[in-house]
């Protein structure tokens, strides 16, 4: 009868050591798949970001064109025979030397 109890208590503790065993396995698992999880959610994150992005760009784009100015050509073709125009520093004869001498009568350096 004491080989039998003995028998049974190992069996009983290899049964306990499989099942200890399963469980790490199974821990392991959980946590190799919960990883692959996370990487995927990142690169779904990515690419949300990505598609963002370029829906983004896209809009500007389509904004941009339809905001698009365009130049007076009827304007300008009727001014072509006329002077050019004043510019808001100099005008049209450009700067008298006169007013360049600051009151002195010589070149500088002579």
């Amino acid at each position: 009868m004491a080989i039998s109890t003995t028998a049974a208590l190992v069996a009983m503790a290899a049964a306990a050591a499989a099942g200890a065993g399963a469980t790490a396995y199974g821990a392991v698992s959980a946590n190799d798949a919960q990883n692959k999880a996370r990487e995927q959610q990142k690169k779904a994150q990515a690419t949300a970001l990505g598609r963002a992005a370029s829906e983004q760009r896209t809009s500007q784009q389509a904004m941009a064109a339809a905001n698009r100015k365009e130049a007076d050509t009827a304007t300008l073709m009727a001014n072509a025979g006329m002077p050019a125009p004043n510019t808001m520093l100099t005008g049209t004869g450009g700067v008298n030397p006169n007013t360049l001498a600051l009151g002195k009568s010589t070149l500088l350096g002579q």
